[in-house]
């Protein structure tokens, strides 16, 4: 797989070729760091991948995932070597039940397609739950927006940006 450079970010203008997760992240003035790669469609896990293909453990590598939480949707962010614990996102929101959404609703709301879903920059702001294991890391990887582009940056970044809750919702 051919590796692209990667590129630091400044606040500084947004480049053309920007997703809007780059864009939010440039316009609040957040360093991170954009890493290409190329993407291969018969990889079983999108997360994996992009693990794999930046060499960076998969406990510091993230994906956003859409949950339905008693009517409303969700946003939880956990490592790509766990999975996501329903019942603990649920309660981490002050909900009842959790079912992951529709994927053609989660793509037409975020504005994303799946395996490049960011928690940042979504077309419709929704509450956002960061897996509590990301405080534990300097820096972690959530999509940039599109298959095959990661942004790196600090945990408390994150959730600064997105309002997010930490609560422990992945499970190995």
């Amino acid at each position: 797989m051919a590796k692209k450079p990667n590129k630091p970010g400044r606040a500084k203008k947004q480049q053309s070729g920007g997703t809007p997760a780059t864009v939010a992240l440039t316009a609040a003035g957040v360093t991170y760091t954009v890493h290409a790669y190329e993407h291969d469609p018969a990889h079983p896990s999108y997360g994996e991948e992009a693990a794999e293909a930046m060499g960076v453990s998969p406990e510091r590598v993230f994906k956003t995932l859409v949950a339905d939480v008693d009517g409303a949707l969700t946003v939880a962010v956990v490592p790509v070597a766990g999975q996501l614990d329903l019942k603990a996102l649920a309660a981490a929101v002050g909900g009842k039940r959790a079912a992951m959404a529709d994927p053609a609703l989660a793509e037409r709301t975020t504005g994303y397609v799946r395996g490049g879903i960011s928690p940042l920059g979504q077309r419709k702001r929704l509450a956002t739950v960061l897996d509590a294991s990301a405080a534990e890391h300097a820096t972690i990887c959530v999509s940039a927006g599109r298959r095959g582009l990661e942004v790196e940056l600090a945990p408390g970044d994150l959730a600064g940006l997105t309002d997010a809750v930490l609560a422990p919702i992945g499970r190995a």
